[in-house]
Parts: structure tokens; sequence; C-alpha cells
């Protein structure tokens, strides 16, 4: 992929942008995969949606955008909605793995320890 400074036809933006696009696609699916971790391992659906754990990241990506060309407003919104669809994941993850879906169901962590 060359440079964007160094396009000079459509045809290198759009493959430039689909080889990004390619790239974040797969990224996604590996973020994704820590959620399967994170239902895994956490003891109770509760546990699942961490506000706190929510304002760090979003802190993070304001951080970020701000030493970026990123509008901080953008990444905000761009990454609030994939936060909330990551808890929508990491819950109907935690719910097949459970059986849960009312928050009461927990794990034997003894059982689902790996063995030393």
């Amino acid at each position: 992929m060359i440079p964007a400074s160094d396009c000079t036809t459509m045809a290198e933006v759009r493959a430039g942008v689909d080889e990004i696009d390619r790239a974040l696609v797969t990224l996604l699916a590996t973020r994704f995969g820590f959620m399967d971790a994170a239902a895994r391992i956490k003891p109770t659906r509760d546990a699942v949606r961490d506000e706190a754990r929510k304002a760090e990241v979003l802190r993070n990506v304001e951080t970020g955008a701000a030493a970026t060309a990123i509008p901080a407003g953008l990444a905000n919104a761009l990454w609030e909605m994939l936060i909330e669809a990551s808890i929508e994941h990491e819950l109907a993850r935690f719910d097949a793995q459970t059986g849960a879906s009312d928050g009461t169901r927990t794990r034997d962590l003894r059982r689902d320890r790996p063995a030393l």
C-alpha cells in the first residue's frame, strides 16, 4: 500500500482504503476474541458490564485521537458503539456458556479452573 500522501488516482486511494478495511475487520475479530475470553473468565453475568472499564477505554481512545488527525468526537462515537456491541457479544457468550440470562447463575470456578 502506498501512503495516502503519494496517491495520485482514485484507484490508489480505494486500494488503500480497502486494505485498511480488511485490516480493521481482522483487528475487530481479534478484539471480539478477547470478549469471548472475558465471558469465559468473569464469574457472573453482572460482571460483564463494567462502567469503570468502559470509561477508561473511552479516555484511552480520546487520548489516542488527540495524538492523531482523528476528530475526538468521531473516535468517541465509534468506540461507544464498539464497546456496547462488545458487551452484547460478551453477554451472549456468557449466557451460552452458563445458561444464565438473569444474572443469578455463576460459574463453578473450581470446575472451570484449568488444572495446574
